[in-house]
């Protein structure tokens, strides 16, 4: 992959594609004369080339099949396969539900926000060049079952007859409550709270807010190398208490679904009353902003 034009940045273990600069490059190296022999190009996926130090770097999480999708971007391909070891993105986790299945349609949306609240299928930044493209399919195989049809990732799909798609649930999630009378009717308080998560170099996951509180979701594989809530938040918890008062809750989970939010009441009416009856409170709701999950 470095010998034909992926173009990195230089943060090695985690480097970003950049696009502008990768996706002629490799276009302009895998494509074949028409007098040219007939060759099967076979690319090593995973690695890349930083634009400042040219030396090798690798994509981290996901990069094999970010890989994939960057070549078919580049070249223009009506679908690019992926092949995992289940028979495409499933309704919920086969660990936890046991009668799970396939998912035969999903958009680049829907794919994206499963990927990133916790199904281990694809990886989300997998389906960035896609998402460019807007005319590129994703297809997720099963190695070991090819006749299976797997699931089709494309820009839109038909949701009339679609309810809820797949649910995830994420574990060893940290919840941070802000609350704060300064943020009443005052500007510039979020972005505040949000230069401080920015020092401290803390991703947030969800948000949620009302008048004079902020809630967020902190996930510590995503944001400390050793997977542990570590110096960091306390950090960022000292500054915070400077403008706000901060409660933090760990051991939390996130239950992400994703669904047809034209139907959102339906949805939240029947979630809500399996929720009840299993004495289960929720802390926090929060809808993403694409519109497909809850």
């Amino acid at each position: 992959a470095p010998d034909i034009g992926f173009v990195t940045s230089d943060e090695f273990g985690n480097a970003d594609i950049l696009y502008d600069q990768t996706l002629s490059k490799v276009q302009a190296a895998l494509t074949q004369g028409p007098d040219g022999p007939r060759e099967v190009q076979v690319v090593t996926g995973f690695l890349g080339r930083g634009v400042q130090s040219g030396a090798v770097t690798t994509l981290g999480r996901g990069g094999s099949d970010l890989s994939a999708t960057v070549l078919g971007a580049a070249l223009e391909l009506r679908e690019v396969q992926v092949w995992k070891d289940v028979d495409g993105v499933l309704t919920s986790d086969p660990r936890i539900v046991p009668n799970t299945m396939p998912v035969t349609e999903l958009t680049y949306e829907e794919a994206t926000e499963l990927a990133f609240f916790g199904a281990q299928v694809l990886h989300p930044l997998a389906m960035q060049p896609a998402i460019r493209s807007q005319a590129m399919a994703v297809r997720v195989k099963n190695s070991y079952n090819r006749r299976a049809s797997g699931t089709i990732i494309s820009k839109a799909r038909d949701m009339a007859c679609c309810l809820v798609t797949s649910i995830v649930l994420k574990n060893d999630v940290t919840l941070v409550d802000i609350v704060s009378s300064r943020m009443l009717g005052q500007y510039g308080f979020l972005a505040t709270v949000f230069e401080l998560f920015r020092s401290q170099q803390v991703s947030v996951d969800v948000v949620a807010s009302s008048e004079v509180s902020i809630s967020l979701s902190l996930d510590p594989k995503r944001c400390w190398s050793d997977g542990e809530v570590g110096e960091e938040l306390d950090r960022l918890i000292f500054e915070l208490e400077k403008i706000s008062s901060v409660r933090v809750r760990s051991g939390m989970a996130i239950l992400s679904l994703i669904c047809n939010v034209e139907r959102t009441s339906e949805i939240l009416m029947r979630t809500f009353k399996v929720l009840l009856a299993e004495g289960i409170n929720v802390s926090m709701m929060s809808q993403g902003a694409s519109k497909v999950s809850h």
